[in-house]
């Protein structure tokens, strides 16, 4: 694949990746625990490690993080959605690329909701020095655990459908 059709492809992935970060963003979710999100998002997180790797993963994530942040979230928004993103992009690519074998799409998914949610306490607790925040991670364990396999079920069914796009684009085949 060329350079240039690479970076088309990532700008897309990119642009989804914060329309549904944004969208999310405002979403009005009534939830009694603050901080709690589906995590649309890492829908594209995850098709960009499948389709491209995690360095390219990475970037989508960074990227997203920081324009996410410019759009409204702040400083500290930032930090805890990069590392959270990160570290959910790192056990993703390690599942997917290296143990997909044993582990379906909605359990790696899943792995990636969980180490996001612990990134984003372990963030929290250094930044506002209360490790007493901790106790806030078996709820957000939870719902990482049912957004994960939503999140997780939604990517399965992408990944069929695009294979042969992404294959054209690959092989340089013109889609139409």
């Amino acid at each position: 694949m060329s350079k240039t059709r690479k970076l088309a492809l990532l700008s897309i992935l990119l642009s989804l990746a914060l329309a549904l970060h944004i969208f999310e963003r405002n979403l009005p979710l009534p939830m009694a625990v603050p901080g709690i999100k589906l995590g649309l998002a890492n829908i594209i997180t995850f098709l960009t490690i499948i389709f491209f790797g995690f360095r390219e993963a990475a970037l989508v994530v960074f990227m997203r993080t920081f324009l996410g942040s410019m759009f409204g979230g702040g400083l500290l928004s930032f930090c805890f959605s990069l590392v959270g993103g990160l570290l959910s992009t790192i056990i993703m690519t390690i599942l997917y690329k290296k143990f997909f074998k044993y582990f379906s799409i909605p359990a790696i998914s899943i792995s990636g909701a969980i180490f996001h949610n612990i990134g984003q306490i372990t963030v929290a607790s250094l930044i506002m020095e209360n490790f007493n925040l901790f106790y806030y991670l078996p709820v957000l364990l939870i719902s990482g655990i049912i957004t994960g396999f939503f999140i997780g079920l939604i990517v399965k069914l992408l990944v069929k459908p695009l294979e042969s796009f992404f294959q054209a684009i690959q092989t340089e085949k013109t889609l139409i």
